[in-house]
């Protein structure tokens, strides 16, 4: 009897898992808003060089140069720079700063690239 009650017990918590995956895959996934896709890449802080940067700093002069600038942002999915601007790559982020005097406008996710 006793061995009865452990065989049918392990049947049952063999077969439990099986249970809750199959529930789990078979509810849909709740569809993500498409309006703003490139807000949830946004960031407002970030770090770059072991140094803390934040919307309104300025970039270091070695951010600011030609081989740091991004040309193609279309591809990575980037916004349009703004005039007088120029997207460059900071930390693992994409961060865009004024032509002038390097101000950071705007950081994104380095995980945009792979967005689509």
């Amino acid at each position: 009897m006793r061995k009865s009650k452990v065989v049918l017990l392990s049947v049952l918590l063999m077969g439990l898992p099986v249970a809750f995956s199959a529930q789990a895959y078979s509810e849909p996934a709740p569809a993500a808003p498409q309006s703003n896709a490139n807000t949830s890449y946004e960031l407002k802080e970030f770090y770059a060089d072991y140094k803390h940067f934040a919307i309104g700093d300025i970039a270091p002069d070695l951010y600011r140069t030609k081989e740091y600038q991004i040309d193609a942002w279309k591809i990575r999915h980037l916004p349009a720079p703004e005039a007088g601007s120029h997207w460059t790559y900071m930390g693992g982020n994409y961060v865009l700063i004024t032509d002038a005097e390097g101000k950071i406008l705007r950081a994104m996710k380095g995980e945009i690239f792979y967005a689509h």
